[in-house]
């Protein structure tokens, strides 16, 4: 069991994410990709420290439309959690005990509870105002450790199966490793751009008004291009943007002639970006989250989000971007699929 503090919130990490086949002794976790279950008693899910956990817990990927958040909050109480199911992916225990006699709450983290690769968070404080103060000092922490696990699930999965093919192409080509899922497709293999595609996922949505729901396609992939590193000016946002739409306007072509996958320059999903280090490799370089959608012969075709990584591959000497892109219907959730995207980001390694 690992303790973190509520003052100054130290989270510490000892888990291990192997590769291979999940062992026959393995259980599975239930619920969805991007969900939290909060176990509490119903007046503290209806009290004012629900705007706490949302405001904490439900952080936007920004800058998608519509909104795409981390994760939603779903409720249980004990009692209906006890009787229930236990395995829930992402699982935080609220709890208010009279025989705590600390002078701060705590907060505990626990892997594997109850099923494989499960993260359970216990805050424990000894009234409401000591919950209240424990979560508004250490829910972003705690936000950042079901963020992690979550990306780090989806790596472990895409390791039992390798994409060997592929893998190999993108070795040989770029100097990169990455982790990717199984039955993808390489669709298009130039020397300096690759674009691969993910098997295409189906997700429910639902018609308003219709009273049922329908399968609303998701086509997702990764775009790897690189170019000559000449200084660290190429990584200002808009020396990215314009090498980006370069690269997709003549290697993304959608089927209708003329037209290509472009970058969206509306104010309100202006794509946004920062410095990033990757978790896994320590890879440095920056990130950058925005939409497309596929213009050109004075039309607008389909889009939907990016997330991309730009890095220097030393050994090359070339700047290298890794550009997942999620083309889906608005109806439908894109969290899952953007969160494939994430954890092949995390996965990059420089050879």
């Amino acid at each position: 069991m690992k303790i973190l503090g509520a003052i100054l919130l130290i989270i510490l990490c000892s888990c291990e994410w192997k590769k291979g086949s999940m062992a026959s002794g393995e259980v599975a976790v239930t619920g969805k990709v991007g969900e939290i279950l909060v176990v509490c008693d119903a007046g503290l899910w209806s009290s004012d420290l629900k705007t706490c956990l949302d405001s904490n817990l439900t952080q936007f990927i920004m800058p998608y439309f519509p909104d795409v958040a981390t994760f939603d909050l779903i409720h249980k109480t004990p009692e209906h959690f006890t009787q229930g199911v236990k395995r829930y992916r992402n699982t935080l225990f609220l709890k208010i005990d009279t025989n705590y006699k600390e002078k701060f709450g705590k907060i505990e983290k626990r892997m594997g509870v109850w099923a494989t690769d499960q993260l359970v968070v216990d805050i424990i404080a000894s009234d409401y105002n000591q919950l209240v103060e424990t979560c508004q000092k250490g829910l972003g922490a705690v936000h950042d450790e079901f963020d992690q696990v979550e990306w780090k699930r989806i790596l472990k999965y895409y390791k039992r199966k390798p994409n060997e093919f592929i893998d190999k192409k993108v070795k040989s080509n770029f100097g990169i490793a990455l982790d990717l899922p199984d039955q993808s497709k390489l669709v298009t293999s130039r020397k300096n751009f690759y674009r691969i595609e993910f098997p295409t996922a189906a997700r429910p949505i639902e018609f308003v008004g219709a009273g049922k729901q329908d399968a609303g396609l998701i086509a997702a992939g990764i775009l790897i291009y690189q170019y000559p590193f000449v200084d660290s000016s190429q990584f200002e946002l808009k020396n990215l943007l314009q090498a980006r739409d370069t690269m997709l306007r003549y290697n993304v072509p959608l089927d209708f002639e003329g037209m290509y996958m472009g970058t969206q320059y509306v104010k309100m999903v202006y794509p946004e970006g920062n410095i990033m280090t990757s978790t896994e490799h320590k890879v440095k370089g920056y990130e950058m989250r925005g939409m497309f959608q596929f213009v050109g012969a004075g039309k607008h075709g389909t889009g939907g989000a990016f997330w991309a990584f730009h890095f220097v591959n030393p050994k090359t000497n070339k700047l290298v971007c890794v550009s997942g892109y999620v083309d889906a219907p608005s109806t439908t959730s894109w969290t899952q699929s953007l969160r494939e995207v994430q954890a092949i980001l995390e996965s990059i390694e420089i050879l």
